[in-house]
């Protein structure tokens, strides 16, 4: 349960950092709704990535696993299109943004122990 909760605040600092970092990718709101935001985002990295993934699987062999990088461009889409305040503007900001929030959560779980 600790562990959820983490992943929902960390998703939020990972958008938070991706808003930040990456033109076209905007938020509107305050502390509250990037939590609600790193649960929609924890939410599609739990049911809807895993299906994308496998039925793509061919393209990210073809691609030595450069699709993943579309994969969490749509991901990303997928949060705009279910948050109200979320605007991802256009492919590049997506694409650049997933990979900032996957980048993001990669060193988050390079520096804690696995329990």
């Amino acid at each position: 349960m600790l562990r959820a909760l983490l992943q929902i605040v960390l998703n939020g600092i990972a958008l938070l950092i991706a808003d930040r970092l990456v033109p076209g990718i905007h938020y509107e709101g305050n502390l509250l709704y990037l939590l609600i935001a790193g649960l929609v985002l924890g939410l599609i990295n739990l049911l809807v990535k895993p299906i994308v993934s496998f039925f793509s699987f061919p393209l990210i062999l073809l691609t030595l696993g450069l699709f993943y990088l579309v994969i969490n461009g749509l991901v990303l889409y997928l949060a705009d299109f279910l948050l109200a305040g979320l605007r991802v503007e256009g492919c590049l900001p997506a694409i650049l943004g997933g990979l900032v929030i996957a980048v993001f959560n990669w060193v988050v779980r390079a520096f804690t122990p696995e329990s």
